[in-house]
């Protein structure tokens, strides 16, 4: 199974970096350059262990998500429960560990196969171009959301919540 990972250096701590990659709405489309809309399925209001997502990509692609894991503000899970025709298995999992006081090293991974069986070998060779190519960019704008008053703010108030 491919593995695609990023990482990044934020310059807040855990529990803010762990909410920010959680941000939903307006605030996570300041700094989510994959998606075009996101919110959760059925009655949830917010994530955690179960819960699922419909993911809306820039480019049209659907895919529902659930939460296989929710540990603030160490780690989160996820694996698809329906997308793109050509992902037999998506999976994807943040995991925040403090760097020094304020700083938080992220590190955002995908694991994937890919369908049909025989065309997996190729499709999942470039597949792990093109998810690392989307994972890195979108570590960068996770970065500058960890930056972003208004993200910060979003980020805030759904720890208050918690």
């Amino acid at each position: 199974m491919p593995v695609v990972e990023s990482k990044v250096l934020v310059p807040v701590s855990p529990d803010i970096a762990f909410a920010v990659s959680q941000t939903t709405g307006e605030a996570r489309l300041r700094w989510d350059p994959f998606i075009r809309r996101q919110r959760f399925v059925g009655d949830a209001t917010d994530p955690g262990t179960g819960v699922q997502t419909l993911t809306v990509h820039r480019l049209g692609f659907r895919m529902i998500s659930e939460y296989v894991s929710y540990r603030p503000p160490s780690t989160v899970g996820m694996k698809m429960v329906t997308g793109p025709w050509f992902f037999a298995k998506l999976g994807a999992g943040w995991r925040f560990t403090e760097d020094t006081p304020g700083r938080t090293i992220a590190v955002w991974r995908y694991n994937f196969t890919c369908r049909p069986r025989w065309l997996a070998p190729l499709a999942e060779r470039i597949g792990s171009v093109i998810l690392q190519r989307d994972i890195d960019r979108r570590i960068r704008g996770f970065a500058r959301g960890c930056t972003d008053p208004v993200v910060l703010d979003a980020a805030r108030a759904s720890r208050e919540t918690d």
